[in-house]
């Protein structure tokens, strides 16, 4: 049994610099988990694309392709078409590459985050996603 005015073991004061970090914490969470979703799309937008260009592929030379340029689609030949999915997929894997790498960036601060927090609160902060 506690005596009055006894202070548990696990009591910790947060102080100004501790709740910083937890707010640090709490963007590269919330970042980390834009980026994730982000990312979802940008693959299913390759995934697209590669099935995309196996269609192209199978066409004949001399066919016209209706082309999805930003929210319009443009009648094209098959070989401009080529052109264009190429520099697409290209845009697409530099974006999903820059987006791992940010995403990356994220989890380390956030592992030394935790390190650092779990060290001064231990059981008493859940940093788990």
């Amino acid at each position: 049994m506690r005596m009055l005015g006894e202070k548990e073991n696990n009591d910790v004061e947060v102080t100004w610099e501790d709740q910083q970090n937890i707010n640090k914490f709490s963007r590269l969470h919330a970042t980390f988990t834009d980026i994730e979703e982000e990312i979802q799309v940008r693959r299913r937008e390759r995934e697209d694309l590669d099935d995309l260009s196996m269609e192209l592929e199978l066409m004949d030379e001399d066919a016209t392709v209706m082309y999805q340029v930003g929210e319009a689609y443009v009648d094209m030949p098959q070989s401009d078409a080529l052109v264009q999915l190429e520099k697409d997929t290209k845009r697409t894997n530099d974006e999903l590459e820059r987006l791992q790498t940010r995403m990356d960036e994220c989890e380390k601060g956030m592992s030394e985050l935790k390190v650092l927090l779990y060290a001064r609160f231990g059981a008493n902060i859940n940093l788990e996603r």
